[in-house]
């Protein structure tokens, strides 16, 4: 048997398992986690519980902390920073020219990395774009091209049904 505790990193996402050490998390709680990412900030949704070692697939990282205020005025200025990355990242591809569609950004915790998921009906050489973004954002820079289905995801939306999208409501990963 060994301890676990549960973290999603997005509403309706995926739950990872991580090693509490000698943490006691609540559900509810964020908690500051390695991940392979980088450090995250996720919303607890498991409290610490053992499980059988047969239901890990891979070595558990540790929970590093329970999310101090300091952390999530870190997590806000995140979210801003996104908004503002967005509106920079539509412009450089105007200016490219790139026939590609901006549907999201994440910021990694600790600033190490921005992510820039987007659509394109067909294969985009961004490389170009990856540099000018570089050199704005003096970071790691990836671009990540989604399917229609993560973009309903991300965004959101009805079905036909009048309700939610399921893969955004309900479904927590593709298979």
């Amino acid at each position: 048997m060994v301890e676990i505790v549960g973290i999603r990193f997005k509403k309706n996402g995926k739950i990872y398992y991580f090693a509490p050490g000698n943490i006691k998390a609540e559900v509810g709680q964020k908690a500051i986690v390695e991940t392979v990412r980088g450090v995250e900030c996720g919303d607890v949704v498991i409290a610490n519980r053992m499980i059988d070692d047969n239901a890990i697939s891979s070595e558990l990282k540790e929970v590093i902390r329970i999310a101090t205020p300091e952390d999530l005025q870190v997590v806000e200025k995140n979210i801003q920073k996104q908004k503002d990355a967005f509106a920079i990242c539509q412009q450089k591809i105007k200016k490219r020219g790139l026939d590609m569609n901006l549907i999201d950004v994440e910021f990694t915790f600790d600033n190490n990395k921005i992510l820039f998921y987007f659509t394109a009906e067909t294969r985009v050489d961004f490389r170009e774009l990856v540099k000018d973004l570089a050199a704005v954002f003096r970071t790691r820079i990836e671009l990540r091209q989604i399917g229609v289905r993560d973009e309903a995801k991300i965004l959101g939306g009805l079905g036909i049904c009048g309700r939610e999208f399921c893969c955004k409501g309900c479904i927590g990963e593709f298979q």
